[in-house]
């Protein structure tokens, strides 16, 4: 069925919905990115602490770094070794074995669902690594299926963001109401971000947040937590 230029955004639009949609299996409601120690630190306490923290994820930390792995993989959907190339890197880039397992967990559960329910070509999926980081996972299953660059950016970022605020109204003392005016406020710069990541490549990884990555090690040994990172 030949679709209209119209009905083809749409379609590109559900499908983002669909796959970065908390519904999806990948589990990404398992992993806290950390934050879970950063609440149990005494680090993020408040509606502005959370926002502060997740601003700095998305614009110098783990967040942009996925945002650039994200495009690269989006530019280089049909080259597999390339894929592989950026899978090495992707993981080579979890700084904790916690983050390494996020990643990867959610790379595979994400490539199995999305070839389970016909969201890749079928021709396509015999050529599909088994296991993939998650980033590079979404790029290259973006890539394939045509949906814009900027749109698949901007879903992937706000989907970070959103599961991170989910995992946040579990550990702090913050309610919905102020989950959800941290997300509104952090709406520009996920968009300026993804505008900025699109036109990005492997020169311009770069990370600042040690606290993030210090909050992720701890986790590993800590006493009593709910989530998996």
């Amino acid at each position: 069925m030949m679709l209209t230029e119209a009905q083809a955004q749409r379609r590109s639009l559900m499908r983002l919905m669909a796959w970065l949609s908390p519904a999806f299996p990948t589990g990404s409601f398992s992993y806290s990115h950390g934050l879970e120690s950063a609440v149990d630190a005494g680090l993020v306490r408040t509606r502005d602490d959370l926002a502060d923290w997740l601003s700095d994820l998305v614009a110098r930390g783990s967040g942009w770094n996925d945002m650039v792995l994200v495009a690269e993989a989006w530019r280089s959907c049909a080259d597999i070794g390339r894929i592989d190339e950026l899978g090495e890197l992707a993981e080579a880039l979890a700084g904790s074995a916690e983050r390494h397992l996020e990643t990867m967990a959610q790379g595979a559960a994400f490539l199995d669902a999305a070839g389970a329910r016909a969201f890749i070509i079928a021709d396509d999926r015999d050529t599909l690594p088994a296991e993939l980081a998650y980033p590079v996972a979404v790029g290259l299953v973006a890539g394939r299926e045509g949906v814009p660059l900027a749109d698949t950016l901007t879903a992937f970022s706000h989907a970070f963001v959103s599961n991170l605020i989910q995992a946040a109204l579990r550990l702090a003392p913050i309610g919905q109401r102020d989950g959800v005016r941290v997300l509104a406020s952090l709406e520009p710069l996920i968009a300026q971000t993804a505008e900025r990541a699109s036109a990005a490549g492997l020169d311009d990884f770069g990370s600042c947040t040690f606290r993030s990555e210090i909050m992720s090690l701890r986790h590993e040994t800590l006493h009593s937590r709910l989530f998996r990172s």
